[in-house]
């Protein structure tokens, strides 16, 4: 059921909660573009492995004010403000692709509150010292991160006419990407379950506006405002090597600087891998230290 929570600067979050009412509580951070419907596990799934699973709409997505300025480490407020909402003291992150970045904000900013953390295919900060950030990148990533080197402006005028073409037909947006991607994703791209759930995904984070996903590029191309080094919660990081969105070695140079995290790099699995392994890796989030 939707909820509406405002932020102690008033802002008003878009927030859904399935499972177990009385589970484990578990934030899942949507990738970009992307919304609350992003792809999870099923109610009955989540009810049975007792795990309380939280989506919202990042600011300037679906039904989210924007937060003009926004920045990845901002996220960690806005999971404070809903868990404060919804009588929640302690939690795990969940975050995939462009929300795997903003799970690990909660972790640094938030060390007493955020139990485990889960990075599925993420993003290095921009200014991520000895990595060649686009190298293995697809063509569609590293323009959109060029263009950011422009500034709001720049970025808003090249995603706003995108949004609204994939307003016009998402179906088609996830029909494309078969032919963009490796093998191993263009498997996962086969589920017709799957690619409805990417349907419904992108229809809803852009309903309105492409704001919320000039936001996520922006605050992906700024610093974090957070160093990984300083994240002392365990974080298990999931990559699959084949990935041509965000490549491997993004979370390779995050393994290297957060204390004690967990790296899985299959080398047969892509960028919608993630997705395969999503309840596992849900099962781990949830389990008790």
């Amino acid at each position: 059921m939707l909820k509406l929570v405002r932020t102690p600067d008033g802002r008003k979050l878009a927030v859904e909660s399935r499972g177990h009412p009385l589970g484990r509580p578990v934030f899942l951070l949507h990738g970009t573009p992307g919304s609350r419907h992003g792809p999870a596990p099923r109610s009955t799934v989540l009810y049975r492995m007792g795990v309380r699973l939280i989506t919202f709409d990042r600011p300037g997505y679906g039904d989210s004010d924007r937060r003009p300025g926004r920045r990845v480490v901002h996220a960690a407020e806005d999971v404070a403000a809903i868990a404060d909402a919804l009588g929640i003291g302690e939690f795990a992150v969940v975050g995939r692709s462009g929300g795997a970045p903003h799970a690990l904000s909660c972790a640094a900013r938030l060390p007493g509150r955020t139990a485990k953390a889960v990075a599925l295919v993420p993003l290095a900060p921009r200014d991520a010292d000895g990595l060649d950030w686009f190298d293995g990148m697809t063509e569609d990533n590293v323009r959109a991160y060029t263009i950011a080197a422009g500034g709001p402006e720049a970025v808003t005028a090249a995603f706003e006419l995108r949004a609204e073409e994939i307003r016009a037909d998402p179906r088609a947006t996830v029909t494309a990407m078969h032919g963009m991607v490796p093998e191993p994703d263009r498997e996962v791209l086969t589920d017709a379950a799957i690619r409805a759930l990417l349907v419904r995904n992108f229809a809803e984070g852009l309903r309105c506006s492409a704001d919320g996903w000039v936001d996520d590029v922006l605050a992906l191309s700024s610093p974090w405002q957070f160093r990984p080094e300083d994240i002392r919660t365990p974080v298990l990081l999931w990559h699959g090597e084949q990935d041509v969105f965000a490549p491997a070695q993004h979370t390779r140079w995050l393994a290297e600087r957060i204390p004690g995290a967990r790296l899985e790099v299959p080398p047969d699995a892509a960028h919608f891998g993630a997705l395969a392994v999503f309840t596992r890796a849900l099962r781990w989030a949830a389990a008790c230290s």
